[in-house]
């Protein structure tokens, strides 16, 4: 199996590239090639290569039929730049193709899922620089190449329901834009961090506020990690303002989820798991 690795955001540099490399290496052998684009280690500011050079990355990578899989090298910011010029850009080769990451991701695999593609929330290459990274690459190789172990999946996938799973921040800076897909009947997973309490809940306040959100089967709340004083001390956790915003809200609260900004982070199909 071929995989792409795109980094339609921030850049990785060849040391990440080699670590994943070895991991893939030892834990499958010849069962998969990996090729990182070359644009995976430009440098544009923040930015993994200028915008045209990203976009012009994923659409050759999508559109190329000798690869089975697009897998991103990270997040960081920048998906949302070049979404709505590669978007119709994508041909039947990238429509068939699994397409995986998470965070910054969002943008795009939310306007991947609009068009019917089949997207993925789950680790990316980066994620070999955490604690415990080699497993998350373990876990990401083995779903892309369709051999996912039961603990690779969040559980919420074995419910049989559609499902779709969003840093929060990406979600509420997406909705309302021509990225947003219908997630009417859905059952929306979210996680974040970085952000101080007070930005998670105005965040929930505009997510759980959109007419579309308001048709979900219900929210689960992933980890919502390294989150930064709050001056004066907001006085609420994160499972406490998730469920204010529910409850205000009409939408359920379904209990937490396996999701994260970590090496845990299990993996989250959209719309209903037909593995």
């Amino acid at each position: 199996m071929r995989i792409g690795i795109v980094a339609p955001a921030s850049r990785i540099d060849e040391r990440i590239a080699a670590r994943v490399q070895a991991v893939a290496d030892a834990a499958f052998g010849d069962q998969v090639e990996l090729f990182f684009h070359p644009q995976c280690f430009l440098s544009w500011g923040h930015f993994a290569g200028e915008d045209a050079a990203r976009a012009d990355a994923f659409v050759q990578v999508a559109n190329d039929e000798n690869f089975d899989a697009l897998w991103w090298a990270r997040g960081g910011y920048g998906a949302n730049r070049i979404a709505e010029a590669v978007l119709p850009r994508l041909n039947e080769a990238a429509r068939k193709k699994l397409h995986l990451g998470y965070s910054d991701a969002g943008f795009l695999l939310a306007g991947l899922y609009k068009a019917e593609f089949k997207v993925a929330h789950g680790p990316v290459a980066r994620d070999i620089a955490r604690a415990g990274g080699n497993a998350a690459v373990e876990r990401a190789l083995r779903f892309l190449m369709g051999a996912p172990e039961p603990g690779d999946l969040e559980p919420s996938v074995q419910s049989g329901e559609p499902l779709a799973a969003f840093n929060l921040t990406i979600l509420s800076h997406l909705i309302g834009t021509a990225l947003e897909p219908d997630l009417s009947d859905h059952i929306v997973l979210l996680e974040d961090v970085s952000e101080p309490m007070y930005a998670i809940d105005r965040a929930l306040f505009h997510v759980t506020s959109a007419p579309n959100l308001r048709k979900v089967a219900g929210l689960k709340l992933g980890r919502v990690s390294d989150v930064p004083p709050n001056d004066p001390e907001f006085g609420q956790t994160e499972e406490q303002v998730v469920r204010h915003w529910c409850a205000a809200s009409g939408i359920p609260y379904l209990g937490r989820a396996d999701i994260g900004h970590d090496a845990d982070n299990k993996i989250v199909p959209f719309g209903r798991w037909e593995g």
